[in-house]
Formats: C-alpha cells, sequence, structure tokens
C-alpha cells in the first residue's frame, strides 16, 4: 500500500476532514486504494464532478468546515467549476484534491494533459501542486488552514501520481488554528455614530451574519436604534423562521430592491457588500442605493465579525433591547389546481421541525419567503454564485452533513438537468433529501430578462431557446431510474399528499410538480413596465404597492 496516499487520508482525517466527494480516475487511485486503510473518512461516489463541488459546498454550509472532492485532471476540475464558483462565492470552507499524470509523464502532452492551474486559480483563494511525497502532508494542513481562514474559501491541492505513489510521507497533526483578527476600535466607533446620527439607517446581514449569534445582536442592535433590518439577495445559509428574528431579504429584480432601499440614509454592512444589480441593463444604474446614502462595512472578511457586532452592542447600550422574533403562522393547505404559489404555500403548511430547504426554484420560488416566515425554525441555503445546477449537490451535501435533519430542496426544471445524477448518489448514501422539481416547462426567468434588458418580447425563434416543453422531461422516470421514488402532482392536493409520504419516510425522494409558468402572457409582457412604474412612486407609496408584487 503506497504510504504516501495512507498518510495523506490519516492527515486528512486527523485534522477533522471526513468525508470526501469523489469521482477518481487513473491517476487517484493510489488515493482510492488508501482509503480502506482509513475508517473515519467517507467517500461519497458521484457521477460528474459538479455533484461532488455542490456536495462539499453544503456540505461545508451546514457543518462550517472543510469536506475534500478528489477530481481526475483538469477535465474533471473543469466539470466541476461551476459550483466551485458558487462555493467561492458563498465563501464556504473547502478543500479540492486534484490528481494530475505523474511528474515524469507531463513531457509526453497525453490526450488528459492539461494546465490545471490555469483552470484552478479562477475558483481557489489558495493553489498549490504538490512536488514531493516527504512534503504532502504539510502540504495539505496548509492547504486546509487556507480554507478554513475566515470567512472560507476554496483551496485547490494538485496531487501528481507520483507524489501519491511514493515513500517518505508522514502523516501531520494540524496546529490550532489561528484566531481572526479582532476589529479596531475606531470602525465600531464609526458604526455606531451612523447608526445613532439621526439619520435612516439600515443594517444589510450577510454570510455569518445570517446565523445566530450574530443574527440576535443585530436583531437588538436594529430594534433599539431604529434601524431596518435587510439580508442578502442570495444567502449561503441563512436560519429563518418561528422564533428568530425576522429579516427581510433584498428583491433579486434591482427595480423591487432599489424600492427597498429607497430613503435609506446610512447603511452599515455586516459581512454583506453593497447591494447592486445582478446584471447591466440599459439605461439603468447598477448601484441600487439612493444618491447621499453612506456605506460602512463593521469588519472585513477575515476580522472577528461575532466580537466586533458584540462590541458594537454595548457601545450602543443594545444588550438587552427586546428582540424581535418570528411569530409562529402557517399559510392553510392550498386546493385547487398546482402552481408555483401553492407549492410554497404547501411547503409553509407542512415544513418540518429544523428542516433545511435549498432554493433554486428560480422563478417558481417567488413566494417562497413569504409562506414559510413563520413556519418552525429552518436554515435556508440559496444559489449564492448564480450558475445554475446547485440544488440537488447542495441538498446531497447538506444531508450528508446533517443525517438527522430533513433536507427539502426546491428545483426549478431547467436547474435540475444540469446535474441529476445528484440523485444517484442521494439513492446510494441513503440521505432523507426531499427534491421537488417544479415543472413549468420553460426557462422563465429568460422570458423575462429578455424584456428587461430591451431585447423586446421575442419572436419564434427567440422564445424556442426558453421552451424546455419540446420534448417534455419525465423527471419521475429519470429518479425512479437512479432508484430514487417519485410522485407526479398536478393539483395542489396530490402535491401535499406526495410532500406527507416523503417528510414520513427515511431515505430521497422527487416530486415533480407540474406548474404553469410563473411569468406567462400577458403578465409577462406587463412586469418589467409594472416595475418601471413602481420604481418612480415615492418611497413610502412604492414599499406599500411592493408588498403585494412580491414577497
Amino acid at each position: 500500500m503506497p504510504a504516501a496516499a495512507q498518510a495523506l487520508l490519516r492527515t486528512l482525517a486527523d485534522a477533522g476532514v471526513d468525508v470526501c466527494f469523489t469521482n477518481p480516475g487513473t491517476s487517484e487511485m493510489h488515493f482510492v486504494a488508501a482509503l480502506d486503510s482509513e475508517p473515519r473518512m467517507r467517500a461519497v461516489l458521484t457521477l460528474f464532478e459538479g455533484v461532488a463541488t455542490g456536495a462539499a459546498d453544503g456540505y461545508a454550509r451546514m457543518r462550517g468546515r472543510a469536506a475534500a472532492t478528489l477530481l481526475h485532471l483538469g477535465c474533471g476540475l473543469g466539470n466541476g467549476l461551476a459550483n466551485l464558483h458558487n462555493a467561492r462565492k458563498a465563501r464556504v470552507p473547502l478543500l479540492n484534491i486534484v490528481g494530475d499524470h505523474a511528474s515524469t509523464h507531463a513531457a509526453y502532452d497525453t490526450p488528459l494533459q492539461s494546465d490545471i492551474e490555469t483552470v484552478a486559480r479562477s475558483v481557489s483563494g489558495w493553489l498549490r501542486r504538490s512536488t514531493s511525497s516527504a512534503e504532502l502532508c504539510g502540504d495539505a494542513l496548509q492547504a486546509l488552514a487556507a480554507a478554513g481562514e475566515a470567512p472560507g474559501q476554496v483551496a485547490t491541492l494538485i496531487l501528481p501520481a507520483d507524489v501519491s505513489w511514493g515513500e517518505g510521507a508522514e502523516a501531520l497533526r494540524p496546529a490550532p488554528a489561528a484566531a481572526p483578527p479582532r476589529v479596531d476600535d475606531d470602525a465600531v466607533r464609526a458604526a455606531a455614530s451612523a447608526l445613532g446620527a439621526g439619520r435612516r439607517a439600515a443594517l444589510l446581514l450577510g454570510g455569518r451574519a445570517l446565523r445566530e449569534p450574530v443574527l440576535q445582536l443585530a436583531a437588538r442592535i436594529a430594534a433599539h436604534t431604529g434601524a431596518r433590518l435587510l439580508g442578502e439577495v442570495f444567502p449561503a445559509r441563512m436560519q429563518r423562521g418561528a422564533g428568530l428574528p425576522p429579516v427581510e431579504r433584498l428583491a433579486y429584480l434591482s427595480e423591487l430592491a432599489s424600492v427597498q432601499l429607497a430613503g435609506v440614509d446610512e447603511l452599515l454592512l455586516l459581512d454583506a457588500r453593497e447591494p447592486v444589480s445582478f446584471f447591466a441593463y440599459p439605461g439603468k444604474p447598477a448601484r441600487l442605493l439612493p444618491c447621499g446614502c453612506r456605506v460602512q462595512a463593521l469588519a472585513q472578511p477575515r476580522q472577528d465579525l461575532h466580537d466586533a457586532v458584540q462590541r458594537l452592542a454595548r457601545l450602543l447600550d443594545a444588550q438587552a433591547a427586546p428582540l424581535p422574533l418570528q411569530a409562529v403562522s402557517r399559510p392553510p393547505l392550498p386546493r385547487g389546481g398546482l402552481n408555483a404559489r401553492k407549492v410554497c404555500q404547501a411547503l409553509g403548511h407542512l415544513l418540518p421541525e429544523r428542516a433545511i430547504v435549498v432554493d433554486e426554484a428560480q422563478t417558481s420560488g417567488l413566494m417562497l419567503p413569504a409562506f414559510t416566515a413563520g413556519a418552525p425554525a429552518h436554515d435556508l441555503l440559496s444559489l449564492t454564485g448564480g450558475a445554475i445546477g446547485q440544488g440537488l449537490p447542495l441538498a446531497l451535501g447538506a444531508a450528508v452533513a446533517c443525517p438527522d435533519r430533513p433536507v427539502i430542496a426546491l428545483v426549478g426544471d431547467g436547474a435540475a438537468m444540469y446535474t441529476p445524477q445528484a440523485l444517484w448518489s442521494m439513492a446510494r448514501e441513503g440521505v432523507h433529501v426531499v427534491a421537488v422539481v417544479l415543472n413549468n416547462r420553460a426557462y422563465s426567468i429568460l422570458e423575462l430578462e429578455l424584456q428587461r434588458v430591451g431585447a423586446g418580447h421575442g419572436g419564434a425563434r427567440a422564445r424556442e431557446q426558453f421552451d424546455l416543453g419540446r420534448p417534455g422531461l419525465d423527471f419521475v422516470r429519470l429518479a425512479e431510474g437512479m432508484g430514487v421514488p417519485a410522485r407526479r402532482a398536478s393539483t395542489a392536493q396530490e402535491f401535499a399528499a406526495a410532500l406527507r409520504h416523503a417528510l414520513e419516510r427515511p431515505g430521497p425522494h422527487l416530486i415533480e410538480a407540474v406548474v404553469p409558468r410563473a411569468y406567462g402572457g400577458l403578465r409577462l409582457r406587463l412586469l418589467p413596465h409594472l416595475l418601471d412604474a413602481l420604481h418612480r412612486l415615492p418611497p413610502g407609496m412604492a414599499r406599500a404597492v411592493k408588498r403585494g408584487v412580491a414577497p
């Protein structure tokens, strides 16, 4: 048995890495063989590298520590790149181990030879090629330390086959992690001054600030100072629901987000970035804040956010301020024909305790925040980097990280087809994931965006690029072909029954929810005009109207 690969596995396990999502090839066979020597390492086989990288992201979001991936050469890394992009935007700790040809083989430019460093650099905050067996375990510990630096990043270690099979490696134990640097007093005083200046202020929460205990402290500060409490559009992980402070998430549509931000004079960022439009639109500003709004960040990404917020609360005398909490409320079960709104309503009615909700529903999930606001406390994971195909892998990783919690993934039909192989891994691992595929037979978001960018309504050839109904996709047969029990629902009653059934039974399940397009016909044509008119209304009136347009 190769000493270097064995020592690497032991080093990773000693450092707390207990899961590796794999899609190996020939260059990684010594790592694969070494798995038998390290029972603490769980290897989860995936059929596509985008599943491996997305699952490692979901694991990290829920456990707060890195999982590893094992990828095959530059091509395998390239296949996983989209979900590594999402992981980078989520700022999670993640360790890629990418196998490569033996160093003596590189000169032959064989078919799978590629420039792995160039592929890895776009998503990796730390990157190294290990060049000797003796240094391999030290390289691995440095990669893990880099991945775990607050708030988290992707670290990629390239492992040539001859380094993996070589001799002379010794397992190493990690050094204690260094504490994150403290925010200086001037920054805390400046934040307190902004919130106490008598101007209209808001706290924008992202990343670590959307989870306890920072979330509770921020809510007390907002309540004490009269500031509004806002959340970023696509949180990596947000704790929400009954008994937790309610946070108003900014809308994806920039026209709505600018209305939410209208009138804000001071914006304090807590692990968030200044809000800007997701895309550029002709004649519309990218920055969403009103003119004259002052922006400051309480802490930089690598600094100790919790400590800074604690000190800010003390400075403002807000530690004991009343904590606003979301009341318990559930919508009634819907009836009649099924649509996206009723899917979200049924989920709000049936959501179990301690659920993990993965939202990649695109346009079909617009009402999800409103209908689940008062449901039992749960975690929400969203599409941080905008690269679709994340939902099913993210759910797999979250379920591996938290096997005692139900995971519900809401996924659009187009997004589900990027990484359907995740269903096979769910069945193989026996994880309790309920995948709800909202099948509206279209890329509905692109129908809307066609108009928002000023390209018109599109003719027959343009509309063909958004049509997923010719031929229709059969997600029930697709799931059953990979070992996942599945049902199709076309009425609200059928969907509620299928969801109850899936939540009550262990293992993975898929529900294909057949729904009409979220934006169709006359409503689709009118929505851009409505958004433009809303943007022009006075702030108070616009906010009142907005509540009837989007959650």
